[in-house]
């Protein structure tokens, strides 16, 4: 069956604040409108009806989408009514069924819009609500006056679903003053199934809900975490550069580099969050001009090539496995010099040490190993 929606905006909103009405005030990047007909996009035909000074203005918003524009009336129920109409009117026909959903609801989930239209199936009209859970209270003056019993009652919704025909008809001999298009359909004998609601399902009505709104529409955010390992052996020589620090030693850490396992390691963790695979993709060892270069200079690549995709590093974790050196009294100072590379807060960066219990070859001190992990936000 074809399946049509009508999109009421064409009310003012004053109680949520703003120098334009609160459909055309941006939420999470975009006006509310746009967010609200984008829960629709799958439906081939979507009317929406806004007040007569905004349709020039609701042109532009909706440039470039396949929508109705319809002028609304004086109410709420006349607003609706002129876009039952001009589905009633268009030259392939009128829908089977249609969805009248108000625009200050762009955080309508799929299912319950899925609900609303697999109730059709069984019944004239559908809409979602909330059983009520809360005490209610009547009240004047500031002071509670009496309770009244919550047994029964529900928060509605929208989108609420019809038969379009018996909705149409509906409307067109209704009186008016009707809370919502639910009561229209019932004053006119119609059966309404109730669908489960949803607490995301919002209505944008005060100035602190678009903050609520803009939290349910922005995209989640994407978490990436990233492992690196690295190894070096010793050779001779009087000290090793570890997470960027001279550490004095009987030895020291062959390499093509300076040959800093841990900052590697980190190095190597971010580039694997970012799936760029390791510093031998991005700073060759046959390149000659990489022969005793200063780690920071990878680890620095690394961390600008998160921020031109949009990461930021969140922390990351550094394991230095040796049985000599003693880490711990240059760990701090490791902390700080790698926080200070990568533009961190010193309690993003950890570096610590641990041993092989004497077992292979970090056991035996032919060597340092590390394991670094790094975890990369998107907001």
């Amino acid at each position: 069956m074809k399946t049509a929606v009508v999109i009421v905006a064409a009310g003012r909103g004053t109680r949520a604040g703003g120098p334009i009405a609160k459909q055309w005030q941006a939420v999470a990047g975009r006006p509310v409108a746009l967010w609200t007909l984008s829960k629709f996009s799958r439906f081939s035909q979507v009317v929406v009806v806004v007040s007569a000074p905004d349709l020039e203005f609701a042109s532009q918003v909706f440039a470039g989408h396949d929508v109705q524009l319809v002028q609304g009336g004086a109410d709420r129920a006349a607003s609706v009514r002129a876009g039952l109409e001009a589905l009633a009117d268009t030259a392939s026909g009128a829908p089977d069924l249609v969805l009248i959903h108000d625009v200050a609801r762009p955080c309508v989930p799929d299912a319950v819009i899925d609900g609303v239209v697999a109730a059709l199936d069984a019944s004239p009209a559908a809409a979602p609500a909330i059983a009520v859970t809360d005490a209610l209270w009547t009240g004047a003056d500031g002071k509670v006056t009496g309770t009244r019993d919550r047994t029964g009652l529900f928060r509605a919704q929208t989108p609420q679903g019809f038969h379009f025909a018996p909705i149409l008809a509906a409307h067109r001999t209704h009186p008016g003053g009707a809370a919502d298009d639910v009561q229209v359909a019932r004053d006119a004998g119609l059966d309404v199934a109730i669908v489960p609601g949803s607490e995301q399902n919002l209505k944008i009505t005060t100035p602190e809900d678009f903050a609520r709104a803009a939290k349910l529409l922005e995209p989640d955010m994407d978490v990436r975490l990233g492992n690196g390992f690295d190894v070096h052996a010793f050779e001779p020589g009087d000290h090793v550069v570890l997470c960027g620090v001279k550490v004095p030693h009987t030895a020291a850490l062959k390499g093509h580099s300076d040959a800093d396992v841990g900052m590697h390691a980190v190095t190597d963790a971010i580039y694997g969050a970012l799936a760029e695979g390791d510093i031998g993709r991005h700073f060759p060892p046959s390149d000659p001009q990489w022969k005793g270069a200063d780690s920071q200079i990878f680890l620095r690549h690394a961390v600008e090539l998160a921020a031109a995709k949009g990461y930021a590093i969140s922390n990351v974790d550094c394991t230095l496995i040796c049985e000599r050196p003693k880490v711990g009294p240059h760990a701090a100072a490791m902390m700080e010099k790698m926080s200070d590379i990568m533009g961190l807060r010193v309690d993003q960066v950890s570096v610590k040490a641990t041993t092989s219990e004497k077992l292979g070859f970090t056991g035996r001190e032919e060597g340092i190993a590390a394991l670094a992990t790094a975890t990369l936000v998107k907001p």
